[in-house]
């Protein structure tokens, strides 16, 4: 695999577009793929015409499912985006997504600012280390407000905001926006896209607005930038090259967010955007070294007629169709036989591919999400996608007994695609229990099951994802030892448990010393209590966060082995529970409720009899927001209620939050 292709002559983004839902994020990349001359006609979410959102189901349900790739040119510039689902549920798609993308354009409504869902995403951006900048979207709304929304993303998020723009009329009156860095204005005379904008000296009525954040804006490119630190403590113009250059060395160091004013809707506010893209935004190589043998991670899968897609981040190296990679995860190499750039749902076949591109790949029959793929010679494990814990449980069985195979294949099917879903069965009743984070992502999975096998189903009620902990700390002493003709059984272990604070998980330490337990069966002793912790619990729920340390023990050189010990610390572990205890938790939502005011106490009484905390209120344009946390097993059906006492005028998100002790008896079905 040639590894000495040089990168660093392309001008290259890997971005993605990530919000929470309604934000105006898939209007916005519609909008992108307009402007960049990509698409010759944009598409509408309210129509169902979008490029992006292609999928059936997400043209009938008006919300991205499924992220979608494609690829754009502005100015010399090719741009690699990735448009993003804003519902939580489907929130795996970002954080796939934001593993192997190098940048970000956070869109956010102009009216109701941070929401859970963009709070959510941001902080996944920083644990993935991702420089991003700001779109504040529907600027011509009721009740929009650019710089109240900068404020609340100071506030909530933590960081760094830094306007390069301000809008110029508000709500049915905003026009166009102040260009901070040029000092003029851009100017959009019609909503259709039909004229480009126009550029106008700044008006008059926000001259003073527009110096004091220029000079803001100045203020934050001086502490990055001894060039243009100079020139400011001396007094001289500088230029806008500099501005933009600190500027860019603040995003990539993502010590600043530079912020954008627009409505996508209405065509206000894209080709600045795309300028920003390339002024602030990070070239590959700026992130990730590409030169050396080939190296990509695998980030998502699609499965079709013909097998299945792999979506790959090539962070190393060369590809080339025909050649054969290394998966690190399976040990095992393939031929990749076909290599796509993809444009939503359309592909255009490319002989190779190098650092930097994002592809899908063809050939692969074992590769799954966060699977890293390497030159043979050469491998390597790159970090992996972290899954989210599923939260909700349904019974899926196939109405004909003879449609049993076709179930079992259909469903791992979805695994493969989605690594958020989980599949087991209830040891009880045999049923098959498919588990995800939210009722809509189960809802979607099963109609993508039925629309690709045809089968009939029987679907259960949605369940609660219960687990549960160890209440107080105990020490056990077990004895395992069995003898039946032949070589018998024998383990001795001397374990402490105790519980730890929520989220913790399981903390696994051998203090042995001495070798009294040889030291090749310590692993086995982790492994069994994992293995019972898994459905140890009343009701078979998993049992978290808690500790448990090996103190002690004795082996027998001929009878004793792995199986033994990972025995023994598994009765030691049941044993711990019956003494120590056993607390059922649940998991609890953080919840938000868009309403009107006059509904505002309603709805807050509402949330009580939901067993829900109330911890802020607050005015947003002319809504009240509510934000709470409630108990994920009250929330059923609430969208049906709050439509009810609110006469279909409120709205809500939600999301998970924490566990903690369930305050009543676990729903069932």
């Amino acid at each position: 695999m040639n590894s000495n292709r040089n990168t660093r002559s392309r001008q290259l983004r890997n971005i993605g577009v990530i919000a929470h839902v309604d934000a105006g994020k898939t209007t916005t990349t519609e909008r992108i793929l307009f402007y960049s001359g990509e698409s010759h006609r944009m598409g509408e979410v309210h129509e169902g015409t979008t490029q992006m959102d292609f999928d059936p189901q997400e043209r009938a349900r008006g919300i991205t499912i499924n992220s979608a790739a494609t690829t754009v040119h502005w100015h010399g510039t090719q741009i690699n985006l990735i448009d993003t689902p804003g519902h939580i549920d489907f929130n795996i798609e970002v954080r796939r997504s934001l593993r192997v993308l190098d940048g970000a354009i956070v869109v956010f409504d102009g009216v109701a600012g941070v929401e859970p869902q963009s709070e959510t995403n941001w902080r996944l951006a920083d644990q993935y280390h991702v420089p991003r900048i700001a779109f504040i979207n529907k600027l011509d709304r009721v009740g929009a407000d650019f710089l109240r929304v900068v404020d609340m993303m100071e506030e909530r998020l933590g960081a760094k905001i830094v306007p390069v723009q301000l809008p110029i009329g508000a709500e049915g009156e905003f026009r166009g926006v102040v260009d901070l860095i040029e000092q003029h204005a851009l100017i959009w005379d019609r909503d259709d896209a039909s004229q480009p904008y126009r550029v106008e000296p700044v008006p008059e009525n926000m001259s003073a607005l527009a110096e004091l954040w220029r000079a803001r804006l100045i203020e934050a490119a001086a502490e990055i930038d001894d060039a243009v630190l100079r020139p400011y403590l001396n007094g001289e113009v500088i230029a806008p090259e500099a501005l933009r250059a600190a500027l860019r060395r603040g995003t990539l160091a993502s010590t600043l967010v530079p912020a954008l004013a627009g409505s996508a809707f209405k065509n206000r506010g894209v080709e600045p955007l795309l300028d920003a893209v390339v002024h602030y935004l990070p070239s590959p190589e700026e992130v990730h070294q590409g030169e050396g043998p080939f190296a990509a991670l695998a980030f998502k899968l699609v499965a079709d007629d013909h097998g299945s897609l792999v979506f790959t981040r090539i962070y190393r190296g060369h590809l080339r169709r025909g050649e054969v990679v290394l998966n690190t995860a399976t040990g095992k190499t393939e031929r990749v036989s076909r290599i796509y750039e993809m444009h939503a749902d359309q592909r255009v076949e490319r002989e190779s591919a190098q650092a930097g591109d994002i592809v899908a790949l063809v050939g692969l029959k074992d590769a799954l999400t966060g699977h890293t793929l390497a030159d043979p010679a050469a491998p390597i494990t790159l970090e992996a996608i972290e899954t989210p814990e599923p939260v909700i449980h349904l019974a899926v069985e196939a109405k004909a007994r003879t449609d049993l195979p076709l179930l079992s294949k259909g469903l791992q099917t979805l695994l493969r695609e989605d690594p958020s879903l989980r599949l087991s069965q209830d040891a009880e009743s045999g049923q098959t229990i498919l588990s995800g984070m939210g009722e809509l992502q189960l809802e979607v999975s099963l109609e993508k099951l039925r629309q690709r096998s045809g089968l009939q189903l029987s679907v259960g009620r949605p369940q609660v994802a219960y687990r549960s902990t160890l209440q107080r700390a105990t020490q056990v002493h077990h004895l395992h030892k069995k003898q039946s003709g032949g070589p018998g059984q024998f383990a001795e272990v001397l374990l402490s448990f105790a519980p730890l604070p929520r989220g913790e998980g399981l903390r696994f330490e051998n203090r042995i010393t001495g070798g009294v337990i040889p030291r090749e069966f310590i692993p086995a002793v982790e492994q069994g209590i994992r293995r019972a912790a898994q459905a140890a619990g009343p009701e078979g729920y998993p049992v978290v966060d808690f500790e448990a340390v090996l103190l002690d023990g004795a082996f027998h050189e001929r009878d004793s082995s792995s199986m033994a010990f990972e025995l023994a610390a598994a009765h030691a572990f049941k044993q711990a529970l019956a003494q120590g205890g056993v607390q059922v938790l649940e998991p609890v939502m953080a919840v938000e409720v868009i309403t009107p005011p006059e509904y505002l106490g309603d709805v807050i009484g509402d949330l009580h009899r939901r067993q829900g905390s109330v911890h802020a209120q607050e005015q947003r344009g002319t809504s009240a927001v509510v934000q709470a946390e409630v108990p994920l097993a009250a929330m059923f059906g609430y969208i049906g209620s709050l439509r009810a006492l609110s006469s279909g005028r409120a709205q809500y998100s939600m999301r998970f939050d924490h566990y903690a002790p369930a305050l009543r008896e676990p729903v069932t079905a």
